[in-house]
């Protein structure tokens, strides 16, 4: 089933060919900001090593790491840069790896969320269902994630991926590879040590590599909780998963929201999947044409990520 709503009733031809031009300059500005923050929260915490320092710096590397995350995915969709070379090595090495993934597994996965989001072939659907749930049941979530345990169990389950012990999967669904289909490949970390490793040793040569740590920890705390809040607002409590403008949603996002849930202007969820190949830098261009041609008189708009929080946790 086609789940891919169509912009051609609000879009020309000319307008969407020009909302999918690349920009190289832009892309580039856009990814140097990215980890100008990065390595200025850095710069923070080993200036100012204080609990009121590190904890909201913790954050924003979370929200940041959600941003390689988030590079990783348009560059799936080869819209991030023109040369497809140049878009995929980004997209992998200041990207997926550094979020111990793997963009060759990634893209063939996503593309089938996209032809078969909110049905039950959707591979993603394990992330978004499930909500709204109680309050309780939401801060245990919340607390599984800042604590660490859900950052645990998905690092373990990526380290197996990569082994070729289970199935590629971002949705914490286990499914094993059969013995005689097993291919154990130790060269499918390699990506992920090098990249890493590479930070590593660039924090210790400009600050200390114990700086290096609050990678970690934010990847295995915040990162996961800025990840659920995202997939929430991305499909969870939809009007109708059978309707393409209806089982995904755009959220606005202020300031504080980009930083952490919004890199990348992913918010504009409901435009990626009309258009795929747009560049994260003309999502909101296509956003105000849309609205202004009347799609969000049926299309899902939410005020803000504290409203989907809200309206997630609201039995």
């Amino acid at each position: 089933m086609n789940q891919i709503p169509s912009a051609t009733p609000y879009l020309s031809m000319d307008e969407r060919k020009m909302l999918m031009q690349h920009n190289d300059a832009r892309a580039l500005f856009e990814l140097i900001i990215n980890w100008l923050i990065i390595f200025g929260a850095f710069y923070l915490i080993y200036t100012y090593p204080s609990v009121f320092v590190i904890i909201p710096l913790l954050f924003i590397l979370g929200g940041k790491q959600l941003a390689c995350a988030v590079l990783m995915h348009d560059s799936s969709h080869h819209s991030v840069f023109s040369n497809k070379k140049v878009n995929d090595f980004v997209g992998s090495w200041l990207g997926g790896y550094l979020m111990f993934n793997k963009m060759k597994s990634y893209r063939p996965y996503h593309k089938l969320h996209h032809v078969s989001t909110g049905t039950v072939e959707d591979p993603d659907l394990l992330l978004t269902r499930g909500y709204p749930t109680s309050k309780k049941s939401m801060m245990r979530k919340f607390a599984r994630d800042l604590f660490g345990i859900t950052g645990l169990k998905s690092s373990f389950a990526l380290f197996l991926m990569s082994l070729g012990y289970i199935k590629y999967t971002q949705a914490g669904v286990v499914e094993k590879v059969k013995k005689e289909d097993r291919q154990v490949n130790w060269m499918g970390l390699i990506g992920p040590v090098i990249s890493n490793l590479g930070l590593f040793l660039l924090l210790a040569v400009l600050f200390d590599p114990r700086i290096y740590l609050f990678w970690l920890l934010a990847y295995f705390t915040t990162f996961q909780f800025c990840v659920r809040v995202r997939a929430m607002a991305e499909h969870s409590m939809v009007e109708d998963t059978e309707d393409p403008i209806r089982n995904t949603r755009t959220t606005k996002a202020n300031f504080i929201e980009r930083l952490l849930f919004a890199p990348y202007n992913v918010n504009y969820h409901l435009e990626h999947h009309m258009l795929m190949s747009v560049p994260s830098y003309n999502l909101p261009k296509m956003h105000k044409l849309l609205v202004e041609r009347g799609f969000y008189d049926k299309g899902l708009l939410a005020n803000g990520y504290w409203d989907i929080i809200k309206q997630a946790a609201q039995k």
